[in-house]
């Protein structure tokens, strides 16, 4: 199982970056939509 797991992350090593982004975008902008409503 953990071959299993280290041949995918070699596989996905050039997406791995930008999924790592795009899901810190996707946490920002949830705390953002859930603080929001306090702000206004």
């Amino acid at each position: 199982m953990f071959r299993q797991i280290k041949t995918a992350a070699a596989r996905s090593n050039d997406t791995l970056l930008g999924d790592a982004i795009g899901g810190a975008a996707l946490m920002v902008t949830l705390v953002v939509g859930l603080y929001l409503p306090g702000f206004l």
